[in-house]
């Protein structure tokens, strides 16, 4: 039964915190996904052919070997994803440590040393993995990437709008990002007849350099994706 609680406890924390991503589809397919599992587990637990101890937490390694492996490449790679890496890691450090320890008694003393310190290793790996995408969490430039995405989806206004991931997108360590930032914020307000916003944007844009530190192809990209929108300019995704 723990087993059956604890995919479930997790597949559900993580379709939470997936709420909160600017790309929420990689971490809620991971989510669903830890779901199902509890599911099947409950069905089997209730079975009348009992099912093998070490099977749960054979598949947790399993699956939480391949999820950190995804997980970090969205993280560290594509930048589009903090949620899958580190939970992904809760998942393959429980599955490891339950079998260590059905097996510890077993084990020679050059194993259990070797146990402890593959143990160790995995838990450091969960609290880098942790540090890097639940504290220090999404980038700027995941939103700026979101919003790009919302604007060519038409959606403009409301907590998941384009509106709303460019003003999380401020990055302090990387000027041209709040730059692309405010021009994007500019050239959407204007195309929704909010001149006074648009001001607001223009005199931040012009303090970090002006249109001139904005790359043409970005303009170009939130031009063109504005001016593929139908005639009503406001969709809103709340």
């Amino acid at each position: 039964m723990f087993w059956v609680i604890f995919y479930l406890t997790l597949g559900g924390v993580v379709l939470y915190y997936s709420q909160y991503q600017p790309f929420p589809e990689y971490s809620s397919r991971f989510g669903i996904v830890m779901i199902s599992v509890g599911i099947i587990f409950w069905i089997m637990k209730n079975a009348p052919r009992e099912t093998g101890e070490m099977v749960p937490a054979m598949i947790a390694v399993t699956l939480g070997g391949f999820f950190v492996v995804v997980g970090v490449f969205r993280m560290a790679v594509r930048l589009d994803d903090v949620v899958v890496a580190p939970f992904g890691g809760v998942l393959l450090c429980v599955g490891t440590l339950s079998l260590m320890s059905d097996r510890w008694p077993d084990m020679a003393q050059s194993e259990q040393i070797g146990s402890f310190l593959l143990a160790s290793i995995l838990v450091l790996m969960e609290i880098y993995l942790a540090f890097r995408g639940l504290v220090v969490g999404v980038q700027g430039i995941t939103w700026s990437k979101s919003g790009l995405r919302q604007v060519t989806r038409g959606l403009l206004l409301g907590p998941r709008g384009a509106i709303s991931h460019f003003e999380r997108s401020w990055d302090m360590e990387d000027p041209w990002i709040n730059a692309m930032s405010h021009a994007a914020l500019v050239l959407i307000h204007r195309h929704l007849g909010d001149e006074s916003a648009a001001k607001e944007h223009l005199t931040e844009l012009e303090a970090a350099g002006g249109w001139e530190s904005v790359d043409d192809t970005w303009i170009s990209a939130i031009t063109d994706a504005l001016s593929n929108l139908n005639q009503q300019p406001a969709t809103s995704n709340d």
